[in-house]
């Protein structure tokens, strides 16, 4: 077990990360324009090894300061982000324009208890996730990079657009654990 602090001292993030579409991330170096909606698989496969590495590290329980999450913690979130990016994909993919269910990150790592997870769990966990998301964006076919799908915010994506958004989400948190 972690000695992590209360979850209390984690600050939610409320920004709006949609922006990422339209330009690069100067913290992490992620380039929407750089997206191959067929390489989003492959891509996904590709981090798995690298968060096993952040995950093997010792101290991967630990918060660097309080208002940080552990890598552990981060890994918990990418695990969860790609369980409900396939629920998302395989709606756009399925339905005319669905709407998503809210989704609050912050409250997902309380319940969850991503301080305290065990980082190996943590690993094969994630593994399996990204491999059912791989898969799920390996089947996407060029006619169905324009189908839309939107978020409870009014965020509006394409299939094209939501790969883009959801490789950002991973490729920023491999950069925050320094993986």
């Amino acid at each position: 077990m972690s000695d992590a602090p209360d979850f209390g001292s984690i600050v939610p993030d409320t920004k709006d990360w949609t922006w990422v579409l339209r330009r690069p991330c100067p913290e992490c170096g992620f380039d929407p324009a750089e997206v191959d909606p067929a390489a989003i698989g492959a891509q996904v496969r590709s981090f798995t090894p690298r968060w096993r590495a952040a995950l093997g590290r010792e101290g991967a329980t630990v918060r660097p300061d309080p208002a940080t999450w552990s890598p552990t913690e981060y890994a918990c979130h990418v695990r969860d982000v790609y369980l409900l990016f396939d629920t998302r994909l395989t709606a756009m993919l399925t339905d005319d324009d669905p709407l998503f269910a809210n989704w609050d990150q912050d409250v997902s790592a309380v319940e969850e208890d991503y301080a305290h997870q065990e980082p190996d769990r943590v690993a094969d966990e994630l593994a399996a996730a990204a491999e059912v998301i791989a898969a799920r964006f390996d089947v996407v076919a060029s006619d169905d990079l324009e189908r839309t799908g939107r978020r409870s915010d009014g965020s509006v994506f394409t299939v094209r657009t939501f790969g883009q958004y959801f490789l950002h989400d991973v490729v920023h948190h491999l950069h925050d654990v320094g993986a």
